[in-house]
Formats: structure tokens, sequence, C-alpha cells
């Protein structure tokens, strides 16, 4: 091969890599990630999603592509971003930790798939057929922790024990709320009691709901599940601290910024599910095929720092079944 020749060579694989690149490129499959919070609240979530992720074989940047839409706790965004998911024609719309955003995914599309987490039973907000056969081209996980709200809400009366009522606070937005506030009238009315239901939806009818609950000298406050609630679960735990409201939550991490008690599932693990049910997508899965994925296994945390800062004994019973005890 003379000199010639060979410059030429190189000249022609050098101007080809550009189109190597693109076309490898083009061929990365892209997951569209519907939010109705912000990175920052759902930084622990979208870690762990990214997790299943690469457990499934999938590296963001490498060989997958992520679309990302936050609707920053206002819902009412969710359909146009769905909408434009739908326009990018991505592979899979992933809608984790709400009821919103899988409602306004599977609004937008009849044809790509979507993998859910939701609090709630997904058959009854119409997102499945069955758990075992979800049917149409959505899957994913159902924590029920919106079912969980009766559980709580004896935990709470075990360690603030009497005949008031307790303080709820809900989302009027959020699809599940009428439903998971019903069963907590059904379980309090067996003992004789009653719940006081207080609405907020942002961050200012949070702070006007506190206010509400200290003219009633509420003497506990249980918090239904709710995506908006995790993202401002650190405005949460302070007013309740403040006002010296004892609480209990949803999940963990509430109790990890503070928050007196927590029960459900381990959210971090829901999310790496989820992740991991994308993952099988990507490769070739129907989400007809794969059924919803239910938790096994639900955590009781206790804050004792914050039980000392409210000047609360906690009972040895309530301690002993605790999973974990922060101290």
């Amino acid at each position: 091969m003379t000199r010639r020749e060979f410059i030429s060579m190189l000249g022609g694989a050098v101007a080809a890599w550009p189109l190597a690149a693109q076309a490898q490129q083009t061929a990365m499959p892209v997951i569209g990630f519907l939010h109705p919070s912000s990175p920052e609240a759902a930084a622990n979530s979208l870690t762990a999603f990214r997790r299943g992720l690469q457990e499934s074989g999938y590296v963001e940047g490498n060989n997958v592509a992520i679309e990302y839409r936050w609707a920053e706790n206002r819902i009412d965004r969710l359909p146009e971003m769905a909408a434009d998911l739908v326009r990018h024609q991505v592979a899979v719309i992933v809608t984790p930790g709400s009821t919103a955003a899988p409602l306004a995914a599977k609004a937008a599309t009849k044809t790509i798939p979507i993998v859910f987490s939701v609090g709630t039973d997904p058959v009854k907000l119409g997102l499945v057929d069955s758990l075992n056969r979800p049917g149409g081209n959505a899957t994913g996980v159902s924590y029920f922790t919106q079912e969980l709200g009766p559980k709580r809400l004896g935990l709470l009366r075990e360690l603030i024990p009497g005949d008031a009522d307790v303080i709820v606070l809900a989302n009027p937005r959020n699809a599940a709320t009428d439903l998971a506030v019903r069963d907590m009238q059904i379980a309090v009315s067996t003992i004789g009691q009653q719940i006081t239901v207080l609405n907020a939806s942002d961050s200012r009818e949070i702070d006007t709901a506190f206010t509400t609950m200290v003219q009633k000298r509420a003497p506990a406050l249980l918090i239904i599940a709710d995506a908006l609630f995790t993202s401002r679960r650190v405005q949460l735990v302070t007013l309740a601290t403040r006002h010296a409201i004892p609480a209990i939550y949803t999940s963990r991490e509430f109790a990890e910024v503070g928050g007196l008690m927590s029960y459900g599932a381990n959210l971090r693990d829901i999310s790496r599910q989820v992740g991991a049910y994308t993952g099988r997508i990507l490769k070739g899965a129907k989400p007809v095929d794969l059924p919803v994925v239910q938790p096994t296994k639900f955590e009781f945390v206790i804050n004792l720092q914050t039980a000392r800062a409210l000047r609360l004994e906690v009972p040895p019973t309530l301690l002993a079944r605790a999973d974990e005890v922060i101290e």
C-alpha cells in the first residue's frame, strides 16, 4: 500500500467516525421519565431507579438515554408533559411515586409501555385490568401505602391514647385520597372515634393547615401518602416538631429528616424495582406479561430523638415492634 493510499483510507475512516457515533446514538433507546416533583426531592428515588436499570444491564448515557420531565408539584402540567414524551417517541414511559403521572401517561398513549409505582390499587385506578395480568400497556409496582392508613392510625393511637380527633392531612388533587380517607373513617368508627380531615395541595396550604391544627389543639397528625407530601417532607416535619404535634408518616424518608414515626414500604427498593422492570421492557418484555409487583414487607421506624424533643414516652411494646429506632 502506498503512502497516498494509506492517508486516503485513514481520512475516510476518520470521516466515518461521526457517522458511526451518530448511528450508535440513534439506536440508543430513550426512556421518558415523568415525575410530579423535582430532581432535588426525588434524588434518592432516582438513584435507586438507575441502580435497577443497571441491574438489568442499562447505564444512562452508555446504552440508554433518559428524557426527564419534572412537574415541580404542579400536577396540571403532567398531561402535556406526557404528550410531549409521546411525541418524542420514547421507548417506555416511567412514572414513579404518584397516581397523577401514570394516569396522565395512560391517557396520552395506548401503545408505549408504561412502568409505574403507585401507593394504591392500580386496578381501582384503571391502570391495569388485574395485578397478575395487567393487560394494556402498563405495569409496575403497587405498594398499597394508602391502604395502610388504618394501621398507621392504630400505631399513632398506641403512642397518643385518647378520644380527641386525630387530624388527617390529605391532598384533594390525588385521585386515591377519597378512598384512603374513607378507609380510615370506617376504621375509627368501629372504635367510636372520628378523624378531622384537612386539605393541602401546595406548600402555602400546608402552612395554613398547620395554623388550623394549632387552633384546634390537634393531639396527633396522620399524613396520607402523596408525592407532594414526600417532596415537602422537611417542611411537614419541621412544622409538626415546631408545634409539638406527634405525627406518623408514610415512609422512612420522613423519619430520616426528623419525623416521629413512619410505617410503609421501602420507597428506594420500589424505585429500584421500577428500574429493573424498565430494563426488562427495553429488552423486549411486554407489560401484559409482567405482573404488578407488590411489597412483601413494610417498615416501622421510630425516631427516638424526636420523641424526646416532644417529651413523649414511647411504650416498650411499640419500640419492640419497630424495624428501626433512630437514636
